[in-house]
C-alpha cells in the first residue's frame, strides 16, 4: 500500500462506517456507468455520502448518469454547498479546473475578528478539510488568504484584513488542466481558489486533485489511438491508485 492510500485509511475513509468504506474502494475503481448500477440500491444519503468522497468530476460524471429523477432526490439530500458546486461545475467542460471544483467552506470577511473565525473554522472542520480560509467583499471577491499559523499566533480581537496575504494567486475555471499545472509548477501549495476573471470567489481546488487529473489526461492519450474509451481507462490498475491520493 502505498504512503498516499495509507494517509487515506487514516483519514476520511476510515471515518466512515464499513459498508461505505468498503463500497468506496469498488467504486473508485469503475467507471460512472458501473457505479451508478452498484448504488442505485442504497438510500439518497448513502449515495451523497459516497459522492462527498469522491474526486469532484468523478462525482458529477456518476450523478449525470442517474436517471433524473433519482439525481433530483440526490441533490435535495445533498447540502446546499455540494448542490450548488455540483450544479455549477456541470456548466464547465470536462479537463477544465472548472469540473474539479469544491465549494468553498471558511470565507470570511475583511471585518472578521480571529476570534471569530477561529469558532467558525471550528464548527466546519467537524466536516470538512479547512487548510486556509478566505477572505471576500461583499461581492465575494477574493481579497486575501488565510494561513492557518498565522491565525494561531495573532490576538484573537484582530481583524482578518490585518493578517490576510492579499492578492493572492488563483485559477480561473476555464483553465485547462495542462494550462493550470503549467501555473502551479513552482507554486506547491495545497489548495488553490478559483476565481472567475472578475476576481470573484467561486470554489476551491486541491492540489493533489488537479495532479492526479493530469497524470489521467496522459496517460489516456495512447488509448484514444486505439479507440479505448476514456472510463475505461481509469479503471486500470496503475491508475486505481491514483484515486485515493487526496489531501
Amino acid at each position: 500500500m502505498s504512503e498516499s492510500t495509507k494517509e487515506i485509511e487514516s483519514g476520511a475513509v476510515r471515518e466512515i462506517e464499513p459498508e461505505l468504506r468498503e463500497l468506496f474502494t469498488k467504486v473508485v475503481e469503475r467507471d460512472p456507468r458501473e457505479a451508478v448500477k452498484m448504488l442505485e440500491p442504497y438510500p439518497d444519503e448513502f449515495v451523497v455520502q459516497m459522492l462527498e468522497l469522491l474526486n469532484p468530476a468523478s462525482a458529477l460524471n456518476i450523478l449525470q448518469r442517474f436517471d433524473s429523477a433519482r439525481r433530483q432526490t440526490v441533490l435535495a439530500t445533498a447540502s446546499v454547498e455540494d448542490t450548488q458546486q455540483w450544479m455549477r461545475n456541470q456548466a464547465y467542460p470536462e479537463r477544465t479546473i472548472g469540473r474539479l471544483m469544491q465549494p468553498p467552506l471558511a470565507v470570511f470577511r475583511p471585518q472578521t475578528t480571529v476570534a471569530e473565525a477561529t469558532e467558525q473554522i471550528r464548527r466546519l472542520a467537524s466536516k470538512a478539510i479547512i487548510t486556509y480560509g478566505f477572505v471576500t467583499d461583499e461581492e465575494e471577491k477574493l481579497l486575501g488568504v488565510i494561513v492557518m499559523r498565522d491565525l494561531l499566533l495573532a490576538q484573537s480581537n484582530q481583524r482578518l484584513e490585518e493578517i490576510m496575504l492579499a492578492n493572492p494567486f488563483y485559477l480561473t475555471p476555464e483553465m485547462s488542466l495542462t494550462d493550470a499545472m503549467r501555473a502551479v509548477l513552482v507554486r506547491h501549495f495545497p489548495v488553490y481558489p478559483v476565481c472567475e476573471k472578475t476576481g470573484r470567489l467561486i470554489g476551491l481546488l486541491r492540489g493533489q486533485m488537479l495532479f492526479e487529473a493530469e497524470t489521467i489526461e496522459l496517460s489516456a492519450q495512447p488509448g484514444e489511438m486505439v479507440g479505448v474509451e476514456r472510463e475505461e481507462r481509469l479503471t486500470t490498475p496503475w491508475l486505481r491508485s491514483l484515486k485515493f491520493r487526496h489531501p
